[in-house]
């Protein structure tokens, strides 16, 4: 689960970003609205949490969100704001958000919001993937392999939760860079080094080396 977290008070970020990640989600913390749409043009993200009110203007998460969904962005999204008008819930709404929570808010509550997108989001057939020995609940975030559970990083269960949602698809080592290690120095060298701790964690069979890179094994 891959979040674009589009928020420019650092006091407010910091925490979210921490609750977020230790909750294995992939977040990507941007503080202004170019640097969101440069994210979202780059990357497919799974849930847009936006706050409403920014340098660019008290609108300019509205206007974000409305032109990211004119641009065909069809994933989650959760308007955070201070603003607790009814008028403004409903323009949120109205402009392509799925939830609108109310500055100060909990964090606990932040957390069951966003579980409650990922599983309105995420097909009921594909809530728990099961193939072969493998089991990834894709909402509880959690991996077994033969009964057994296995305990992964943040990034290496995001990358397991790729292949295990498309059992049939080759990743080429460039796709896997370019969406999980755009800035790694090492190149190639980082994805073959994590394809190998899966392995190692899982069991050899789970990924499976193809001509044209790597695809989900153990059938």
């Amino acid at each position: 689960m891959t979040i674009l977290y589009l928020e420019d008070e650092t006091d407010i970020a910091e925490p979210v970003v921490e609750a977020l990640t230790d909750d294995r989600y992939d977040v990507v913390w941007v503080r202004d609205v170019a640097e969101a749409h440069d994210a979202v043009a780059e990357r497919a993200f799974d849930l847009l949490l936006v706050d409403v009110t920014l340098p660019h203007g008290e609108d300019a998460g509205f206007s974000f969100v409305h032109e990211a969904r004119e641009a065909g962005y069809g994933g989650a999204v959760m308007f955070v704001s201070a603003r607790d008008a009814v008028a403004d819930r409903i323009r949120g709404l109205d402009l392509g958000g799925d939830d609108y929570l109310v500055k100060p808010f909990s964090l606990d509550e932040l957390l069951a919001r966003v579980r409650a997108l990922v599983r309105r989001a995420t097909p009921t057939k594909q809530a728990v993937v099961d193939h072969a020995a493998l089991h990834v609940d894709l909402v509880a975030r959690t991996v077994a392999w033969a009964g057994q559970p296995v305990h992964l990083t943040d990034r290496e269960f995001a990358i397991l939760e790729l292949f295990a949602l498309h059992p049939d698809r080759v990743f080429s080592v460039d796709e896997l860079l370019d969406r999980f290690f755009p800035d790694a120095a090492s190149g190639h060298r980082v994805v073959r080094v994590y394809v190998s701790q899966l392995r190692h964690k899982v069991d050899a069979a789970v990924i499976e080396t193809v001509a044209g890179g790597y695809r989900l094994g153990g059938a």
